[in-house]
């Protein structure tokens, strides 16, 4: 009934999509270079690899806007550090910047009431609503 002796065969099929040691590729950092072109003050914030995702950057300017880009494995940071010029924080000991935050919510909040401008004008126009 039960072996002791045999592995245990449950183990997950689920690996990272790229090799931990890989760097960023170029198309990656040719996205990166062009959203970076232009912007006063910018910091990169790395987010752990997990088993779905690859190791990624977000990049931040000094509005809140963000960009978030795959850079493979610790390599990446390097080569991040180095295209972009400009520190680079782990999110996960520092966190997102809160000017970050602050747009995400101010964007989520501006849907928000677009959408209900067009329920409410279907609404006026007497179409029913959407279930």
């Amino acid at each position: 009934m039960f072996n002791i002796f045999r592995r245990n065969q449950s183990r997950s099929q689920l690996r990272p999509p790229r090799a931990p040691g890989d760097t960023i590729r170029a198309e990656d950092a040719r996205a990166l270079q062009q959203w970076a072109a232009g912007r006063a003050f910018i910091e990169a914030f790395i987010e752990p690899e997990t088993v779905l995702n690859e190791m990624s950057v977000v990049v931040v300017d000094h509005e809140g806007e963000f960009t978030r880009r795959r850079i493979g494995g610790p390599k990446g940071i390097d080569a991040v550090a180095k295209l972009l010029d400009c520190a680079v924080y782990d999110v996960e000991e520092t966190g997102y910047p809160q000017r970050m935050r602050e747009r995400m919510e101010r964007e989520r909040i501006l849907r928000r009431r677009e959408e209900q401008r067009e329920r409410r004008a279907r609404f006026n126009r007497g179409e029913t609503p959407e279930s």
